[in-house]
């Protein structure tokens, strides 16, 4: 639950709640099976730094070794297509303060997110994020296996409604068992709509009202990079 530093009272005098919706990266950690994990060592020591600082002075540079798909990470249309926009090509129009949709299908008997759980929803220019509950089983075998995912033809209709973004609280957008082929990924990236994936806390958001950002730095000629992806949630609906 967000503290008193969690809340900000908006320019319009509507307080809003700050929600954290990224994993924390750690050392050695696995975010997908069989990409290496992050690797996390000093650059600069403290203690070699009294070397080079005033007497009472002194700072840690660090150094982090990793894949692009690390953690809650960003996909951009470089990432699917060598023609696509990059890390550094992507207007903050498309990452930051986006109305947020939230649709759950934690409960649903189907893995595939598909056409029908977006019945009746306006999406346009939405960040559009599917609260799956794949985040329970984060940092366990469980989370590849048999993890839920977004259909072709759900991601097709995201398109035609003209999503802003989309994300998932899962190992992939797509269906890992899908015998290598990633429509939803390749659709979606195609129509210049970054994906999210691997989120976390979506259960804390309601199903309209909140504004979500996640923002990549803008490194160029890279396609996926980690991002921290937060929400907004009006405290009266929270």
């Amino acid at each position: 639950m967000p503290g008193p530093d969690d809340r900000n009272e908006s320019a319009r005098g509507q307080a809003w709640d700050w929600v954290e919706l990224s994993h924390v990266i750690t050392g050695g950690m696995i975010t997908y099976p069989g990409l290496p994990a992050p690797e996390i060592t000093p650059h600069l020591t403290r203690e070699a730094s009294r070397d080079i600082y005033a007497a009472g002075t002194e700072f840690a540079i660090d150094r982090i070794s990793m894949v692009g798909n690390t953690g809650t990470y960003l996909d951009s249309p470089f990432h699917r297509y060598a023609d696509g926009s990059d890390l550094s090509d992507l207007p903050l129009s498309s990452l930051v303060d986006l109305p947020a949709v939230v649709v759950r299908t934690v409960d649903s008997a189907s893995r595939a997110v598909d056409v029908r759980a977006f019945a009746g929803l306006d999406v346009a220019g939405c960040a559009v994020l599917l609260h799956t509950g794949g985040d329970l089983h984060w940092g366990t075998p469980a989370y590849a296996d048999n993890a839920p995912y977004l259909s072709d033809a759900g991601a097709a209709w995201l398109v035609q409604h003209r999503a802003r973004l989309v994300g998932i609280d899962a190992v992939n957008i797509d269906d890992t068992g899908g015998g290598g082929q990633r429509p939803a990924h390749s659709v979606l990236l195609a129509a210049d709509i970054p994906v999210v994936e691997h989120l976390t806390g979506l259960g804390q958001l309601p199903r309209y009202g909140a504004r979500f950002t996640a923002a990549p730095p803008r490194v160029s000629g890279f396609g996926t990079f980690p991002v921290r992806a937060y929400a907004a949630v009006p405290a009266a609906q929270r």
